[in-house]
């Protein structure tokens, strides 16, 4: 039986569970003589309620876009939930595995590790990806590209100027850390590599350029979490008074271009719920040009590219044999994100999880990469 629903100008209403819940029988036999009875209020509203309870409703939504209107059933988000997708926890792993594995090929090169600057250094890092989720929640509001969003920070406190306000304190903090660790470094190189990273960043979400809308973001994350931070990182754990200018050995670029993927892989899967929303506001992502179901094809081939690109970093020695094992420790979850996408890509409410597969193929695999590096001194 197929299951009827009228789309209307309604805020709500309400609209049976089951299909056979939109039929009832009559229960009147031959010779019953019907009567209209006018019934008071309160007898209406217990009819109406008890009728409700029987027929097992819920509260249903119309909204429109354009000319097509669409229903869904809308679900009460816990609080502490929205807290938790708004203060998006998960992704300050791409401030930790950059620095991570920085610090360990320093390791390699010298055999030193700095703590006071590598917990320096992470702090700055945290308040710069603070930076980057609050001006981003700001300036897509701004766009309408969070209006329905109830994650947004802008939308949970409702103050667009205090979130920004917020986000300008933890950019200056940020730079502040980073800016003194390269001067007692004295390297040059890791504070140009790093004001680049930052440049990266701002570009890529802040007016007047926007290039996210363009669908730059995915290369731009690449540059500036991979080449950028990852080197820069390197050479500030790795300084000291007795060698001040380390070598950009092979091992530490290809590292770097490892971690600088796997980053941009997160971004790319953080829009496959979106892209309705994103077209709507003129924002280009990839997935909005290509379409989710060919996004799950590059999401597929991503992942083995990446395993494939560590085989090949491992087989002509770039990369020390023992990243190359341990990094490939890592492939069932790779393969979970490849599947999951190919599965799930068409439904919003699931493919949501995406990014968060993604985040734990990251970790998994910088702390795989670090090990690895570790492990070859």
């Amino acid at each position: 039986m197929m299951r009827l629903v009228s789309l209307c100008d309604i805020n709500c209403g309400f609209v049976p569970k089951k299909s056979a819940d939109l039929f009832v029988k009559p229960r009147f036999r031959r010779g019953d003589i019907i009567t209209r009875t006018v019934l008071d209020s309160i007898a209406r509203e217990r009819w109406n309620v008890k009728r409700r309870r029987n027929l097992g409703i819920g509260t249903v939504f119309c909204k429109s876009y354009g000319d097509t209107a669409k229903v869904h059933q809308e679900e009460e988000i816990p609080k502490a939930t929205l807290i938790w997708r708004a203060v998006k926890l998960p992704i300050y792993s791409v401030a930790l595995v950059p620095l991570t594995v920085g610090a360990s090929a320093a390791y390699l090169e010298t055999g030193l590790f700095l703590v006071r600057r590598y917990a320096a250094l992470m702090l700055s890092s945290v308040l710069i990806i603070t930076w980057l989720n609050l001006s981003n929640d700001v300036y897509d509001f701004d766009t309408g590209a969070d209006k329905n969003k109830k994650e947004s920070v802008v939308n949970m406190v409702g103050s667009r100027t205090g979130t920004l306000a917020a986000a300008i304190t933890s950019l200056v903090l940020g730079v502040s850390g980073l800016v003194w660790t390269s001067l007692i470094a004295s390297n040059i190189r890791a504070i140009l590599l790093l004001v680049s990273a930052i440049l990266c960043g701002y570009v890529y979400q802040c007016p007047p350029f926007r290039l996210s809308y363009q669908g730059l973001g995915e290369p731009l994350c690449f540059a500036a979490f991979g080449p950028f931070a990852t080197t820069a990182f390197y050479l500030l754990l790795g300084s000291s008074s007795e060698m001040r200018h380390l070598p950009l050995s092979s091992r530490v670029l290809s590292s770097s271009l490892l971690v600088g993927f796997t980053t941009s892989l997160i971004l790319f899967c953080s829009h496959f719920h979106q892209v309705d929303g994103d077209l709507a506001v003129g924002k280009f992502s990839p997935l909005v040009r290509v379409g989710t179901e060919r996004g799950a094809f590059v999401v597929r081939w991503a992942i083995r590219f990446l395993y494939s690109m560590l085989l090949v970093l491992g087989l002509t020695k770039i990369l020390p044999v023992t990243c190359a094992l341990m990094c490939f420790l890592t492939l069932p979850v790779g393969n979970l994100v490849s599947s999951y996408v190919e599965k799930h890509h068409e439904e919003n409410e699931k493919i949501f999880m995406a990014k968060y597969y993604c985040v734990r193929l990251h970790a998994f695999f910088g702390a795989a990469l670090s090990l690895g590096l570790v492990i070859a001194r």
